[in-house]
């Protein structure tokens, strides 16, 4: 019985264990399946990348949903997988790797579907490309004299197909992004503005010849919110020279050309992140030539480049960084048409043969050291504090002859060379064709064989002339005026990630400087001093040490000093969603200047020495805009923004040479920017199209001539200061770029820019010379247009890149609407007044209107076709990479205006009549032509 018993409860617990088993399996088994039905019920997005030409599978490209913190990196084949939860809807992903050009693919995510894009695509990006850039950045820049102001440097960094234009293909033309000049845009280094204050401008030759290490840059075009500042209405750009941010690895680099300079060799190498959290990146290079396109334009920069950082625990890190690019180039001259039809568009007028090399009397050197500390901390994940510290020092000169050296006779200077320039316009034929009394046929003749023949400057004849006179004062020598700066900047910026879609910026920053500004004695030129007097007036340029003689080395004619005192803070939030991004921003920035004369000038007695009035600006400015997402192809961006902003420092004193006088009336200029833009993008064409609007108002601008006929000076001629107060211009047009990829290998290209930029109103004009100011009253501009290279330009081209990497490219462009500067003296009463007339109000008895209004119409400059080739081939050695870069500008050897300016000589209607009814003008405007066919060539390895 027991046994029966216990074979029972067995088999009941077989049975029992036996249900519970498949119970279990059961249960096991449908979780199984039910797991394996949400799997692929669940939305997968996945995908691979592969490089655009040879479609290879591309590994560690990142892929990230836009306006998520979702992103996967692609493993060995080139694919990746999104394993978390995808939103639903349209949206963005966003494909980058360095060293490729990142892309954007839209894509649209639906519950229980699977995205499979295979086969996205990168391009390399083709690094040699921006050295034709950044070769153009190094030419001629900021120079007051040329009155060019290329801003290439400011949109090399560009992906937008119109702004890459801008930079590749414009710029040769001086072309300037919606007519305006660089001191609208922000430059910084590490955060630091490199923006001078004295006229606004960066002076890029500060960094030229760094290209290595200059590459990464953050750019914003327009007004578009910058994480760094406020910025300017063409945008900011941050140059980032943090010694980690650069890939470990050198690079030696060897170019030439016959553009601004012969022979380039840089070297340049990174070391990543070593043991103890150390890393540090240098550099160094240079430039040299004895003449670049233009004749006698040397070419002498050398270029040094460290920064080494420290990491300090995971939160902070200090970096230090030096740079030092002395350089020395010789300028090229404007000149007349009348002289380049004699000699040429490579004729400059700045040099003569001396001890069988030729001189260029005219050299700008640049010497100005920047050292700068950075501190860069992680609050936390989502926010970060970078406090910056910038110290800037140094010297700009720019060299010139002076003719007004006089001697003692009596205890009274007298005597004045002649003016030593080759084609001074006495020099010339037309002067002697265009004489009151007849022309002089002979005298013409001789004039012009003596300038087509030799037409330089005659060093030896200035020395002999010197060595000649009575105590061996010099007539002639050569001097340099210089400014010698010391710039210290503070400032912090803030950036801080409140959630997913809101990020706050803010920055405070604190600029001080103190700016020497003087003439030195560079060369006496064979004479034993040079007498510190005008010459023309017998003035003393320093009452307080009078007749003094100046030797090599020393400050002569004007010596004082500039100080500017600028506090400024912004605060920016910026918001992103799945259909729209929008950002708000505002600023505060107040400027104080000041001047401290150290002559006492005779000229000017009680109002050239010591301290003048302080001055001070308040500047305020507002912007916003947003981006409207109608789907991840088709968006619409909107900026707009008011901003005030104290004048230059160059702007605000009429002339601060000689005494401490302000612009009358200064005030602060006002500025409004509009833009809207639409904007396509696929996997196989991107577009652009924007229009713009800007208005300027309140503006000054100083500039120095000599003015014949003036009304109210003395003088027949007289060399003046002309202020020109309260101008308003208006800048509207729209810009296009489009480039498409019709074949892996094969991009079509296409830029416009379709502008109109003109005075806005009538701006009132003063002149001033020595201790004499007259108001000229209106200047009437309205309407003119405003010089600053071509209105309208037009590019189209293509680029074929190969599978064995090497790839070619063309482009042709096409500008019009360039017009010369116009002589507002001419635009005034001046013009029509006769000076004879002792009430300053009687019209001229012979004044004909129709004639005067086409005297005063505005040149417009001819059309011109560029055509530009450019390409290379890259080799891959074992671990090692060897590059070749070649391009030819302006294939067919164009010859083309890039711009000019009337000269205000001939001020008024009497003496502009007669110039102009002879056969070639004595006084007409002078130009600059771009360049004729020219090249540039680039080697280089990396490692």
């Amino acid at each position: 019985m027991h046994a029966l018993n216990n074979d029972y409860l067995t088999q009941k617990l077989l049975l029992t264990i036996n249900l519970s088993m498949k119970k279990r399996l059961f249960i096991y088994l449908f979780g199984v399946i039910s797991t394996f039905t949400m799997y692929a019920q669940q939305t997968l997005v996945k995908g691979s990348v592969t490089e655009a030409i040879s479609f290879e599978p591309i590994p560690e490209v990142t892929v990230a949903i836009e306006g998520t913190e979702l992103s996967v990196v692609t493993g060995e084949e080139g694919t990746f997988e999104f394993l978390e939860t995808v939103p639903l809807g349209e949206q963005i992903l966003v494909i980058s790797k360095s060293g490729y050009i990142s892309k954007r693919y839209p894509i649209v995510v639906n519950a229980g579907q699977t995205v499979n894009i295979t086969d996205m695509t990168l391009e390399k990006v083709v690094t040699d490309a921006d050295l034709f850039t950044i070769t153009l950045s190094d030419d001629e820049l900021n120079d007051d004299t040329s009155g060019m102001d290329n801003i290439s440097g400011l949109l090399q960094s560009s992906q937008d197909v119109f702004q890459r234009s801008a930079a590749f293909e414009f710029s040769p033309s001086f072309f300037r992004v919606r007519g305006l000049d660089s001191e609208n845009g922000s430059v910084l280094v590490n955060g630091i503005e490199m923006n001078k204050m004295y006229n606004g401008r960066p002076q890029w030759s500060n960094w030229g010849g760094l290209n290595d290490v200059v590459r990464n840059q953050e750019l914003t075009t327009g007004l578009q919110p910058s994480n760094y500042n406020f910025g300017g209405v063409l945008g900011t750009t941050n140059m980032i020279v943090r010694a980690s941010k650069y890939r470990e690895g050198g690079r030696v680099t060897y170019s030439t050309s016959n553009r601004s300079y012969t022979n380039r060799i840089m070297a340049s190498y990174a070391s990543g992140l070593l043991k103890g959290g150390w890393s540090y990146a240098l550099m160094a290079g240079r430039r040299w030539g004895d003449e670049g396109y233009q004749e006698a334009t040397l070419y002498d920069s050398n270029s040094f480049f460290a920064s080494v950082e420290k990491q300090l625990g995971e939160k902070h890190s200090l970096n230090f960084t030096s740079i030092y690019t002395p350089n020395r180039r010789g300028k090229s001259s404007p000149n007349t048409q009348e002289v380049y039809d004699l000699r040429g568009i490579k004729y400059n007028e700045y040099w003569g043969w001396y001890d069988g090399d030729k001189r260029n009397s005219r050299i700008k050197e640049i010497e100005e050291p920047i050292l700068m500390l950075n501190h860069y901390w992680d609050i936390s994940s989502k926010t970060k504090l970078n406090t910056n510290i910038g110290y800037q020092f140094g010297k700009i000169g720019n060299s010139r002859l002076d003719y007004g050296g006089t001697r003692l006779v009596n205890d009274n200077p007298i005597g004045n060379g002649s003016n030593p320039s080759p084609a001074y316009y006495q020099k010339l034929p037309s002067f002697w064709l265009g004489l009151d009394e007849g022309p002089d046929f002979a005298e013409a003749y001789k004039r012009q064989y003596s300038f087509v023949n030799d037409g330089q400057i005659d060093w030896a004849s200035l020395y002999r002339t010197n060595m000649e006179n009575i105590g061996a004062y010099s007539t002639y020598a050569l001097y340099e005026d210089r400014n010698d700066d010391k710039q210290l900047t503070v400032n912090s910026i803030l950036t801080s990630e409140i959630n997913e879609n809101i990020i706050l910026n803010a920055s405070v920053n604190y600029r001080k400087l103190k700016s020497e500004n003087f003439a030195e004695i560079l060369d006496l030129l064979g004479g034993s001093g040079f007498l510190n007097v005008d010459s023309f007036d017998g003035f003393q340029f320093d009452l307080q040490n009078p007749n003094r003689v100046a030797l090599e080395g020393d400050k002569f004619k004007y010596n004082y000093n500039l100080f500017a005192d600028v506090v400024s803070g912004y605060a920016q939030a910026q918001f992103k969603y799945s259909k729209v991004d929008f950002y708000l921003a505002g600023s505060y920035t107040s400027t104080q200047y000041q001047r401290e004369g150290l002559y006492q000038n005779e000229a000017n007695i009680g109002n050239s020495l010591g301290k003048g009035e302080k001055l001070d600006f308040n500047g305020f400015g507002g912007k916003a805009g947003f981006t409207y997402k109608f789907s991840g192809k088709h968006l619409v961006d909107v900026n707009a923004g008011y901003l005030t902003k104290a004048p230059s420092l160059r702007n605000t004193y009429s002339n601060a040479r000689v005494n401490h006088n302000i612009v009358p009336n200064i005030t602060e200029e006002k500025i409004s920017s509009a833009d809207i833009s639409y904007i396509f993008r696929s996997p196989i064409v991107k577009a652009k199209i924007t229009g713009f609007y800007i208005k300027s108002e309140d503006a000054n601008e100083i500039s120095f001539y000599y003015a014949d006929g003036v009304q109210g000076f003395s003088e027949d001629s007289e060399f003046v200061s002309e202020i020109l107060q309260g101008i308003d211009k208006k800048h509207f047009g729209a810009e296009i770029g489009i480039e498409a990829q019709v074949l892996p290998t094969l991009k079509l290209k296409g830029a416009a820019s379709i502008g109109q930029y003109t005075y806005d109103n009538n701006p009132n004009l003063i002149l001033s010379a020595d201790d004499v100011t007259v108001d000229q009253g209106t200047a009437y501009l309205k309407d003119y247009k405003i010089a600053g290279g071509p209105q309208q330009a037009y590019s189209v081209g293509f680029e074929y890149r190969d599978p064995d990497y090497w790839w070619f490219g063309a482009t042709v462009n096409y500008f019009n609407n360039t017009y010369v500067d116009v002589a507002p003296l001419t635009r005034t009463k001046n013009f029509y007044l006769d000076p004879a007339d002792g009430t300053n109000n009687v019209v001229f008895n012979d004044y004909d209107p129709a004639l005067a209004r086409e005297l005063l119409k505005q040149e417009e400059f001819d059309d011109y076709y560029v055509v530009n080739l450019m390409g290379g081939k890259s080799w891959k050695i074992g671990d090692y990479y060897v590059g070749f870069f070649a391009s030819v500008g302006n294939l067919f050897d164009e010859i083309y205006k890039t711009g000019g300016f009337e000269q205000g000589r001939n001020a008024n209607y009497r003496q502009l009549r007669d110039d102009a009814s002879n056969g070639t003008r004595v006084f007409g405007s002078k130009y600059w032509y771009g360049r004729g066919a020219n090249y540039f060539v680039n080697l280089n390895f990396r490692f």
